[in-house]
Parts: structure tokens; C-alpha cells; sequence
């Protein structure tokens, strides 16, 4: 079986990348969102703050929101600053987030925060999975598959 690709979005600055999540989760379709993000939250971001190691999105009443992100306080913000955990509006199509809702309730999938980057606009976007969780075996075979690829890879390179 060919492995899945997932789609392409024009990033140009990746700030943070929930790299566990590929190997906990099985993705099965991708999406990009928007993020409603305070201007303290945005200069964070912009100096290379943020993390979404342990974060999750929730899907609730046609809005979703990610929940657990921890995005720092900015060190020169004044009173007005962020709270670091708080949790933040997503902003996707009606449809999107239809398609999120079935997933979630009818076949026990989750949406799993991918990346979050800067696009070439300079807006900050999400990258959302919806997944479904491996059992233990999946998790041995994807750690069995990635060792053969790079003894794969060692062989021709030292053959060639």
C-alpha cells in the first residue's frame, strides 16, 4: 500500500510541528484554518514562540477551537497580554467544519493539530488532521517500516 501524502500549503515559516501526532495518530484527511489570535499572540508567534505539542481541537455547536495550544506571553507586551493556554477560535468553512463534525461523532475520529506556520501572506494558519488513534501493532509496524527505509537508504548509499 502507497503511503498517504498529504496535501501541500504554501508555508513559508513553519513555527511549530506536532511531530508525535504522526506517529500516535493515523491521519485521514487534511485541512488548513485560520487562527483568531490577539496582536501579543501574533508577536509571539512571530519570534519563533509557540507549541502545540499537547494541543487538540474541539468541535462544538459549527465552531471549532483549539484547546491546550500554548502560545507564550509576549515579553513586551504590557497589561493587556495573552493568556498562554487559552483557547482559540478556528476559522474554517461552514462545509469544513461540517465534514469535522460528522467525522468526530459518527466514527470516533479526532482532529489533531499538524503544524502551525506563517503562509506567504504573513497570516498565521493551522495545519488540522482528522485521525484516528493506532493501536500498539500499527505503532510497531510504522517504527519497523521507518527502520527498513533507512537501512534501505544506508545499503544504496554505500553500494552506489
Amino acid at each position: 500500500m502507497a503511503a498517504f501524502r498529504p496535501p501541500q500549503f504554501k508555508k513559508s515559516k513553519i513555527l511549530a510541528e506536532n511531530r508525535r501526532a504522526r506517529y500516535e495518530y493515523a491521519f485521514e484527511d487534511f485541512y488548513e484554518a485560520g487562527l483568531a489570535l490577539t496582536g501579543t499572540e501574533v508577536k509571539s508567534l512571530r519570534f519563533g514562540q509557540g507549541s502545540i505539542a499537547e494541543s487538540y481541537a474541539e468541535v462544538k455547536n459549527g465552531e471549532v477551537t483549539l484547546i491546550n495550544a500554548n502560545i507564550p506571553e509576549f515579553s513586551h507586551g504590557n497589561r493587556f497580554n495573552h493568556e498562554p493556554k487559552r483557547p482559540r477560535k478556528l476559522l474554517l468553512h461552514e462545509r469544513e467544519i461540517r465534514k469535522m463534525q460528522t467525522a468526530v461523532s459518527r466514527e470516533g475520529m479526532t482532529v489533531i493539530p499538524v503544524s502551525l506556520y506563517f503562509n506567504n501572506k504573513g497570516k498565521a494558519k493551522l495545519e488540522l488532521a482528522i485521525a484516528r488513534g493506532k493501536k500498539t501493532h500499527d505503532k510497531r509496524a510504522t517504527i519497523k517500516e521507518r527502520d527498513w527505509k533507512r537501512d534501505q537508504a544506508r545499503l544504496l548509499r554505500d553500494k552506489g
